[in-house]
């Protein structure tokens, strides 16, 4: 019999970030999004709301080495 998860935890597609408008701003990660399963569309998580001007802008995810080995 094979036991298999549908509500697993996956790794997000793309990491959000805010970038405020300032000269050598830090990004900060503010959420992830995740592919929906047709492929037309994202859902995004955001942990944090930007209260000053600057952009979102949306990196691809890549796994941390201590990550991929879990």
């Amino acid at each position: 019999m094979t036991n298999t998860n549908s509500t697993a935890k996956k790794s997000p597609a793309y990491i959000a970030y805010f970038i405020p408008e300032r000269e050598r701003a830090a990004w900060t990660r503010i959420g992830a999004a995740w592919p929906h399963a047709d492929g037309k569309g994202f859902n995004i998580d955001l942990e944090m709301i930007p209260v000053c001007s600057g952009r979102i802008t949306l990196r691809q995810y890549e796994a941390k080495a201590e990550e991929a080995g879990a």
